[in-house]
């Protein structure tokens, strides 16, 4: 029998290319996770899989990456598959592990896979060190701008850290660590 496995990665993602795909490769029982990572390999759709297959059944997904990211553990959940006599399909890269050829085009996909992945990590790496070194914030936006942690400062001699956090709708513990961010000392610090 033919059981089917699909993932995307987020809430906005939607599975429906994934999911005529396998029902065409002719999956009589499809699993999914939606909104989970493929960095790890413990899912309740996948987990749900594997309790399902049995020796004789073939898993099948849409492509090789919605299996897992890594390729050690690519590598070991296939070769699991094989010792309890299950075979594995990717539809997308033409692998399928009831061949040898399959089985060796399965490890030259996952390398070539797990390659991309980090070409792109070094990219973005080298990306977000050119960006520093021009002076750029890299990363997620400031909770206050230079201004706003003036102004706050100056509530902070009337108001208490708890009433200025909420005027500018964020955590006391980020009021604070804005000013200090930006020079400037707190010498009240009441809830």
């Amino acid at each position: 029998m033919k059981i089917g496995y699909a993932r995307v990665s987020t809430d906005d993602q939607n599975l429906d290319l994934q999911l005529e795909a396998l029902k065409v490769a002719g999956c009589g029982q499809i699993f999914t996770d939606h909104g989970v990572s493929g960095s790890t390999f413990s899912r309740p759709g996948l987990d749900d899989v594997l309790r399902t297959l049995k020796a004789g059944d073939t898993l099948v997904v849409w492509r090789l990456d919605r299996l897992g990211r890594s390729i050690q553990k690519l590598i070991e959940l296939v070769e699991m598959l094989g010792k309890r006599e299950i075979q594995f399909v990717s539809i997308t890269e033409c692998i399928d592990t009831t061949s040898a050829g399959g089985t060796l085009l399965f490890h030259i996909m996952a390398a070539l896979a797990q390659f991309e992945r980090s070409l792109i990590g070094e990219r973005t790496r080298a990306g977000m060190l050119a960006a520093k070194a021009r002076g750029k914030h890299v990363g997620r936006r400031r909770a206050m701008t230079e201004a706003e942690c003036v102004r706050a400062h100056q509530l902070l001699a009337a108001q208490s850290t708890m009433v200025v956090a909420q005027q500018f709708d964020i955590h006391p513990k980020t009021l604070l660590r804005s000013l200090r961010r930006h020079g400037l000392v707190v010498e009240k610090q009441p809830g």
